[in-house]
């Protein structure tokens, strides 16, 4: 999808389009370009909207209509991810000096992009909820699940009642029935979303949870439930999701919360403990 004109096109007018026309793009580029290939009542079936919200999105592009778009789509793709072509080569085969370089360049963007995402605005109004909350809850989705994990282990380190969601729905079901509105849910959501999290904070939030999200460019659903919200830009997306980008934020957000706890005496008390134990 790198250098895809559609796609840049699509993630470029994203945070101008409605919801309904945003649930089509997020469907295009988590699948693109093998989502825009079938028929349009599909795509709109796969997004959640009705065929008419779908060719809104396309007229408003300055497409011709739905056939035009998938002509574009044909023309401007390169047919398969940068994973898929990463992992394509022959067995055995090893990358090649320039393929190294150029992930390591695309590292070094995507954490150039996240770190100028967590703007300080951002950061004081997530650790000062994560600092105040009675309790913080934290979970993510298959892969982004580390990034919370190590949230709480952190967090746990400088204040009482961080915990990670667990995975259980009956254990999960407990949770939600003792949350108020001082405790905090923080929430990694990344294409594909994952609507067990999604589950989840939205129950969370009718007890009066309130909620810290760290998404990507094209934004979870769960956007509009954030009280605090990082969106990590699109150059943080490589031919593999690097984790990277998640824990940088998390970095970041643990740092900015330390500063509000003075978590010394906890810290000693901690190691004092570890040494007995």
């Amino acid at each position: 999808m790198e250098n895809d004109p559609v796609a840049d096109r699509l993630s470029a007018v994203y945070p101008e389009l409605p919801p309904g026309e945003r649930a089509i793009v997020r469907v295009l580029l988590d699948d693109y370009p093998f989502a825009a290939l079938g028929s349009l009542r599909a795509l709109a079936e796969r997004a959640g909207v009705s065929p008419p919200t779908a060719s809104r999105l396309f007229d408003r592009l300055g497409y011709g209509g739905f056939a035009d778009f998938q002509a574009a789509v044909r023309d401007g793709a390169r047919g398969r991810s940068r994973l898929l072509e990463f992992v394509s080569r022959a067995p055995g085969s090893p990358a090649t000096s320039p393929e190294l370089r150029q992930a390591a360049e695309d590292l070094r963007a995507g954490l150039d992009g996240t770190l100028a995402a967590a703007t300080d605005p951002l950061l004081d109004a997530a650790a000062t909820l994560l600092a105040e909350a009675r309790t913080v809850w934290a979970l993510g989705g298959p892969l982004s699940e580390l990034a919370a994990e190590y949230l709480i282990r952190q967090l746990a380190s400088l204040r009482p009642g961080a915990h990670r969601v667990p995975d259980a729905t009956q254990a999960r079901a407990r949770v939600v029935l003792d949350l108020k509105g001082s405790d905090v849910v923080v929430a990694y959501d990344f294409r594909r979303y994952s609507s067990a999290t999604a589950r989840f904070v939205k129950a969370a939030r009718a007890r009066g949870a309130r909620l810290v999200l760290v998404t990507d460019a094209w934004e979870s659903p769960l956007a509009a439930e954030a009280e605090v919200l990082i969106r990590l830009p699109r150059e943080a997306a490589g031919p593999i999701a690097p984790l990277a980008h998640e824990i940088a934020v998390t970095e970041l957000l643990l740092v900015a919360t330390a500063a509000r706890l003075a978590p010394a005496e906890r810290l000693a008390d901690l190691d004092a403990l570890t040494r007995t134990l």
